[in-house]
């Protein structure tokens, strides 16, 4: 849903642009497997009759290098681990460097397979240069994904459909490329340089679309408010943080707001005198002030709190309570075990009690 102050998605061109980015991310991969049957050609090594197998009935010889079982494995095992670890590279890795870093490399990748199809090579260098280009190709995959999930995740949720939807005309385009090339009848070499080519073409497409994102008002104006929402999302993780804590029996003692917190002292005759100690919170007093009454600080567990001293002016403590009179870096005091006890009766109530009882006499 559009924020009420977010400027209007002129012409629809920031949709276009993830629809095309969509698009991009999948196409190369199902224009390399709908080649399938180019690479067993070239694995049997049927040398010249490689057009003659594959122009008849695009089916392969035999499989004598494993070759679906390879390319299954080293796709979607790189594709697992790097979409696990791109969840630490955008801490360290700019997005930009990584979404336009991952279409280069898989630009650079299809460019050497298409130029493989016109090399006489035999087949076990090929198969080693092809499943180092698969498990490359994913790899890079999984952090252009993640790294433009990142992105829709902060834009209304059209646009994630919009990029969805670019994903799933990947699949048809390769689909009718295959059935085109069946039913033309060209030879496998100028079926598998199309196959190769056409994925360069859209990879091309995705990086004018990302590049033209941040010259979009529409777009800009997302991709800007992304680092507060980020820093918004830390403060409400730790406010979470800080109520689980508070209900573990843990309070926080130090942070950024203040707010006063009237705590008893106890007098030599049993009176209670209250005074206002200032206590810092990490975040707004609203949501320390409740947790606080809650376990009782307003009044009858002081030793849980360690008061901290006004602006300026040192701190002295009441009596059990040590005094904290530097701002000291975010920590918590958990509550003392409760020790069942007899707490003798003040010496007034003692007095007053005992005089009621000789009057019933």
């Amino acid at each position: 849903m559009a924020r009420g102050d977010a400027p209007r998605d002129s012409y629809h061109l920031v949709g276009i642009s993830f629809f095309i980015l969509g698009l991009g991310t999948l196409l190369p991969w199902n224009f390399f497997i709908t080649a399938i049957p180019y690479f067993q050609a070239r694995l049997a090594g049927a040398g010249n009759s490689t057009a003659r197998i594959l122009s008849t009935n695009h089916t392969g010889p035999e499989d004598a290098f494993n070759f679906n079982n390879w390319v299954t494995l080293l796709s979607q095992l790189p594709l697992l681990l790097f979409t696990l670890l791109n969840s630490f590279l955008y801490q360290c890795v700019p997005e930009t460097v990584r979404i336009l870093g991952s279409l280069l490399a898989i630009l650079l990748l299809f460019a050497l397979t298409a130029a493989l199809v016109k090399v006489d090579m035999s087949p076990g260098p090929f198969f080693s240069i092809t499943m180092a280009s698969v498990c490359f190709i994913n790899s890079f995959s999984a952090v252009l994904q993640g790294s433009l999930f990142g992105q829709l995740g902060t834009m209304p949720s059209t646009y994630s459909t919009l990029f969805l939807s670019g994903q799933g005309l990947a699949g048809i385009f390769a689909a009718l490329a295959m059935l085109l090339s069946m039913a033309s009848g060209v030879d496998a070499e100028t079926s598998a340089l199309g196959y190769f080519i056409t994925p360069c073409v859209g990879i091309l497409m995705s990086i004018v679309c990302y590049l033209s994102l941040p010259h979009l008002k529409f777009a800009r104006y997302y991709l800007a408010n992304k680092s507060s929402q980020a820093q918004a999302q830390e403060l409400e993780t730790k406010a979470e943080l800080l109520q689980s804590d508070l209900a573990d029996s843990a309070v926080p003692c130090v942070g950024l707001h203040s707010h006063p917190v009237r705590l008893p002292r106890h007098h030599s005759h049993g009176d209670q005198l209250h005074q206002s100690w200032e206590v810092e919170s990490v975040l707004q007093p609203h949501l320390l002030l409740p947790p606080l009454q809650h376990h009782g600080l307003a009044g009858t567990e002081p030793d849980l709190l360690l008061p901290v001293a006004r602006r300026g002016q040192p701190a002295a403590a009441p009596a059990g309570l040590p005094a904290v009179p530097v701002r000291a870096p975010l920590h918590a005091v958990p509550r003392a075990p409760e020790v069942p006890a007899a707490h003798p009766l003040p010496t007034g109530c003692l007095l007053h009690h005992l005089h009621a009882a000789l009057c019933r006499f």
